[in-house]
């Protein structure tokens, strides 16, 4: 787990290793161990080293096959590499070090791009060709490591954060409005652009490659692609047998480590799944959690705090527990480091993640996350209820586009931007880029059960890929290297063929609710969070308590709607109240503060919009755009 950095010169000219170290130096908190820079005149990668596995200088980076061919700056792990490594070793390739590095170099040397198909795990990584003149680069299927690049006047430049690319002088920092957009509809990004206007991410499951003297040979490959599907086979005994087999197997591949491990425990089923599993294979494994004070909480954030529930799991695993409380000032505390590492902001309050994960990083270097289940096993039924029964695929994508306009929907933004900024937005519909999420995946079919798979599709793509995004900044912000046993590749193949009715309970009442109930008819099945994850709920039962399996879903979240209200209420007002705030270049003030009020007044819960205010807010003052 590392950071990456290079930029090519597809003209020829001679690169600046001065610039070169500036880059490396500006993702040096993902690698602390050690750094290293490789340079061919008129290209140079930089690596940022965290030594997880084989810790000895074999494992230093960037690093060269011996005939000079072939040069590698890579991140992240590929969990299968051992079994890579005896097949090449078949093949009459030799090794250096323990590394999976040198398995990714050697794989590419034997079979070229297509070692992409063999790799079981989280990576990004730049292959320079020196035969071919030609760079290679490619993000793992579901995205978990990031990748960034800019593409102007034959500069090409990639890193694993945008701040390392910043540190390029042909880089200067602008808005990308329609990024803007997408983010104030969905607070998420659904497409590659970022908020700086010509730096784009490389798409989760793609390969870019790249020409020395041939400013028109850029091209982008996916290479997978999730396909939600039921297989037609109905038994549900052996689906729970499998998926327990597969899970347990997913959580052991990814236990391989040089240094220590521990586990997220947040109280829920699925992190007390993997950590169950993990703390078979290490004595006194370490676990951690995040709770809440929730002496001013209301409502529904008065059950947020799940920190017994973690506390018993760990009592019965024997780990190692260690648990932070946030207060309501703790994220005013933190919001310039956490925008500064966000950087690319994405989806969630996400300041419970920094904190929690800065805890972690004191004790281990490795740590293994609960996330993908919900995305994979149909964890939000509430959102698929409500789109699981249309008259055709324009009525699934309208309701459906209606959920997910988290912030601000279409009809509020000709008064939510300003003059001069709408016109890019009006020329930018966001139900189009919606409907590009979608349209692979609308065939023929209009069964409610596919309605079900095309929402899973939809939100692996979108929400579960920010989530990742989110994950990784944060974790590596400290250092800490995240892994996600759910995103095994043999899992996920798996999960997608699951039949939705073995996911999804109640599915078929949804289907044939009475038309005599008066009012909206689905409006009794949006609040359910009981019914999804039927068959993971089966399968993890032999690792954790019944009461785990058979309990409601609970995000990981503060109680920010109370808080925003209460006790940081002067604090956001400070902020975003300022007549001087960097957000008004972009929106207007008079609508903005409307919405806001909406909240403390108690008529609205708009705190998913005033976190993402107060994310642009911070963001702009830190990365000051220029316009």
């Amino acid at each position: 787990m590392c950071g990456i950095a290079g930029y090519f010169n597809l003209n020829g000219e001679p690169i600046s290793i001065s610039t070169l170290r500036r880059m490396g130096d500006a993702i040096k908190h993902r690698g602390p161990d050690g750094e290293g820079f490789w340079t061919n005149s008129f290209i140079g990668f930089s690596h940022r080293r965290l030594a997880i596995i084989d810790l000895s200088p074999l494992g230093h980076q960037p690093m060269q096959t011996d005939d000079g061919n072939f040069v590698i700056t890579y991140n992240g792990e590929v969990y299968n590499f051992q079994n890579l490594r005896i097949e090449l070793e078949s093949m009459g390739y030799k090794f250096y070090s323990k590394t999976d590095t040198e398995v990714l170099l050697k794989a590419y040397q034997a079979w070229g791009k297509d070692c992409i198909y063999k790799f079981n795990g989280m990576f990004a990584f730049a292959i320079w060709d020196n035969r071919e003149n030609e760079l290679f680069i490619a993000r793992d299927r579901y995205g978990i490591k990031p990748l960034y690049y800019y593409y102007k006047n034959g500069v090409f430049i990639f890193a694993s954060e945008i701040k390392a690319i910043l540190k390029h002088p042909a880089v200067s920092v602008k808005v990308c409005r329609e990024a803007l957009n997408e983010y104030f509809s969905f607070q998420n990004v659904f497409t590659d652009l970022t908020l700086f206007k010509d730096i784009k991410m490389l798409p989760a499951a793609s390969m870019l490659s790249l020409k020395l003297g041939d400013l028109n040979s850029l091209k982008i490959k996916q290479y997978w692609d999730y396909n939600f599907k039921d297989n037609g086979d109905t038994d549900e005994k052996e689906y729970i047998e499998e998926l327990a087999r597969l899970f347990e197997q997913a959580v052991n591949r990814q236990l391989i480590s040089d240094v220590e491990i521990g586990s997220y425990l947040s109280g829920g089923m699925d992190s007390g799944s993997v950590t169950s599993i993990a703390a078979k294979n290490f004595r006194n494994l370490k676990t951690f959690t995040c709770g809440f004070d929730l002496s001013s909480a209301s409502g529904l954030e008065l059950g947020f705090d799940e920190r017994h529930k973690a506390e018993f799991l760990s009592n019965i695993y024997k780990t190692e527990h260690y648990e932070i409380v946030l207060k309501a000032g703790d994220m005013e505390r933190v919001m310039s480091q956490l925008i500064w590492h966000l950087e690319d902001l994405r989806i969630g309050q996400s300041y419970p993640n920094f904190y929690v994960a800065r805890l972690a990083s004191k004790f281990v270097k490795v740590i293994l996350s609960g996330s993908g289940g919900d995305e994979l096993f149909a964890g939000y039924p509430w959102r698929y209820y409500r789109a699981v029964v249309n008259d055709d695929k324009e009525h699934y994508i309208e309701k459906y586009y209606q959920y997910w306009q988290r912030l601000i929907p279409d009809s509020y933004k000709p008064r939510f931007y300003n003059e001069n900024i709408y016109p890019d937005i009006k020329n930018y519909p966001c139900k189009d880029v919606f409907r590009g999420v979608l349209e692979s995946r609308m065939k023929n079919k209009i069964i409610p059960e596919e309605y079900v798979n095309h929402s899973l599709y939809f939100e692996a793509k979108t929400f579960l890929h920010g989530i990742l995004v989110v994950e990784d900044k944060l974790s590596m912000a400290h250092s800490l290297e995240t892994r996600v046993p759910f995103l095994d590749n043999d899992l996920v193949d798996f999960a997608m063929k699951v039949p939705v009715k073995h996911k999804l309970k109640n599915l078929s009442e949804v289907i044939r609710i009475n038309e005599n109930i008066p009012g909206p008819k689905t409006e009794r099945f949006f609040a359910q969070n009981s019914d999804g994850k039927n068959i993971l709920r089966k399968a993890l039962s032999k690792y954790v308590p019944e009461s785990y399996t058979s309990g409601l879903k609970q995000g990981f979240s503060a109680p920010d709607a109370s808080w925003f209200k209460g006790e940081s209420n002067d604090y956001i007002k400070n902020i975003l109240f300022n007549k001087r705030a960097r957000i008004y270049d972009f929106i207007q003030p008079a609508m903005a503060q409307e919405l806001m009020s909406e909240h403390f007044d108690g008529k609205t819960n708009r705190r998913l919009l005033i976190w993402s205010l107060l994310c642009f807010e911070w963001w702009s003052k830190i990365f000051d755009p220029v316009e």
